[in-house]
C-alpha cells in the first residue's frame, strides 16, 4: 500500500503504510538465498516523520523503520475478532544495502562529526553456523 496521509480528530497529521518484512538466509551447502516467513505491519509516522515519509518513500522501496510496535484488537463487520500489529515509527529510511539516496539538508544543520566506521554494522551478518543471514523490509502493495 502506498503511504496514506489523514487527519486525527484534534487535528494532528499521521501517515501510515503497511510493511512487508522478510527474512532470507543463505543456504550454506547450495550457497542460494533461500526465503523465511514474512511478517507484515502496520507502520503509522506522526510530526515531522509525515512529511518526510510522504515525500520519500514509494510503494515497494527497501526501507528500514525503528518505533514502539502495538497490538490493536478489532472486530471485523462480521464479529470475528482480529489482531493488527502496528509500528509507531520513530525513524523510518531508504535501506542503503539495497538502494541509493541522496538527502535533502536544506534547512537543516550538517553534523560536524563523521561516523565511525568500525561501529557501523555489516550489510550480511553471519549466523551461529558461519551461514549469511539479512532482513528485507519493504513497502508492501
Amino acid at each position: 500500500m502506498y503511504p496514506v496521509k489523514r487527519e486525527t480528530a484534534s487535528g494532528e497529521e499521521v501517515m501510515s503504510f503497511r510493511m512487508a518484512s522478510n527474512v532470507r538466509r543463505r543456504d550454506r551447502e547450495s550457497g542460494e538465498w533461500v526465503d523465511g516467513g514474512t511478517l507484515y505491519l502496520t507502520v503509522s509516522c506522526w510530526r515531522r516523520l509525515v512529511q518526510g515519509v510522504g515525500a520519500s518513500l514509494m510503494k515497494g522501496d527497501p526501507i528500514i523503520a525503528h518505533g514502539e510496535l502495538r497490538t490493536n484488537e478489532y472486530r471485523t463487520r462480521d464479529g470475528e475478532p482480529r489482531t493488527d500489529l502496528e509500528m509507531r515509527a520513530s525513524a523510518v529510511g531508504p535501506d542503503l544495502a539495497r538502494c541509493t539516496a541522496r538527502l535533502d539538508r536544506s534547512g537543516r544543520g550538517r553534523a560536524t562529526t563523521e561516523p565511525d566506521s568500525a561501529d557501523a554494522p555489516d550489510a550480511e551478518t553471519p549466523d551461529e553456523d558461519g551461514a549469511v543471514a539479512e532482513d528485507v523490509a519493504v513497502l508492501a502493495g
